[in-house]
């Protein structure tokens, strides 16, 4: 009997979990919306009708499309400077096309878009498997305490204003430096001599990291958040929703932290847009719908035009 067929199933209530959750956040957002259209005495169709008509999509796109071209090249940064670390030394350009095409897989999950790079570098640079997934996992451990700091800071400007649910970010902070303390000591033999966890391949990456390379992975990821901030902002305006920067900058990294954390906050976060602001339902359930699709759906756009050349060096005997 093969390991998948041995494996147990999943529960029912964990195939449902997922799709109960979508329904109470499609329910809650109805009927905020729905009543913001009772609210202007029209019908839900006729109002959202309105709200899209009163977009200015020109200058959106305009917003859009550059910023989506930012985020390319400073997530391709950050793949490039860790594998440089970790692996070997690669040119930034043999990693811009897979990492651009790896957009399309992240369509459906991040973390296998990640490991089509991992495939990737192994198989055009020869690098092993586990070492280049090591990289990876080094990224996505940077990447939450990237989410965590930033969710901590739009925590101290805008707290009060958040939902409950929010007041446990300075808590998980808390605990997620004091875990990063122990980690560090951990990889770096201070701590758990004789482990053999340590000694994986998987690992390889949190072996030689030093505490810097951690907090150089977040800089180097810190203007994609900083432009985010003056993108939603001003594309806030142009959905006719008031907002300025500081406000935006309390709420977005707290939206961008809650919405990669499993469970609750994942919910609240999804929803945050219209609680938050009153009176302005139906422009900003657009916007976060389209703010969020359009940035997955143009990144993969743009990785359709290097995946002819990424294809070509997985699979050069097919050519």
């Amino acid at each position: 009997m093969s390991e998948a067929s041995a494996r147990p199933a999943a529960p029912l209530w964990q195939k449902a979990l997922p799709w109960l959750i979508t329904l109470v956040c499609f329910g809650f957002l109805w009927s905020r919306v729905h009543g913001a259209a009772a609210r202007a005495d029209m019908d839900l169709a006729s109002y959202m009708a309105r709200v899209l008509a009163s977009v200015r999509w020109g200058p959106w796109l305009a917003l859009m499309v550059p910023y989506s071209l930012m985020f390319l090249l400073i997530d391709t940064l950050v793949i490039w400077r860790v594998i440089c670390w970790f692996n070997a030394p690669v040119r930034i350009r043999d990693v811009l096309p897979i990492r651009a095409s790896s957009y399309i897989l992240s369509i459906v999950n991040e973390q296998v878009g990640k490991g089509a790079i991992a495939v990737y570098l192994n198989r055009r640079n020869g690098i092993p498997g586990f070492e280049v997934g090591s990289s990876m996992l080094f990224i996505m451990f940077c990447e939450f305490y990237y989410l965590l700091s930033w969710a901590t800071v739009g925590y101290l400007l805008s707290g009060p204003t958040l939902p409950p649910m929010f007041r446990v970010i300075p808590i998980v902070a808390a605990g997620a430096l004091l875990f990063f303390a122990l980690w560090c000591a951990f990889f770096g033999g201070r701590l758990g001599s004789g482990v053999a966890l340590r000694d994986r391949a998987i690992l390889r990456a949190f072996r030689l990291a030093r505490p810097w390379q951690y907090f150089a992975v977040m800089l180097l990821r810190s203007p994609a958040m900083l432009a985010a901030i003056v993108v939603y902002s001003v594309a806030a305006g142009l959905f006719g929703i008031p907002v300025d920067l500081r406000t935006m900058a309390g709420i977005l990294p707290v939206i961008f932290f809650g919405a990669a954390v499993p469970g609750p906050m994942r919910t609240v976060a999804i929803t945050l847009w219209v609680v938050l602001f009153p009176g302005y339902e139906g422009q900003v359930s657009i916007f976060g719908f389209l703010q969020h699709n359009f940035f997955v759906f143009f990144n993969a756009a743009i990785g359709l035009l290097f995946l002819r050349r990424a294809y070509r060096e997985l699979f050069p005997s097919s050519q």
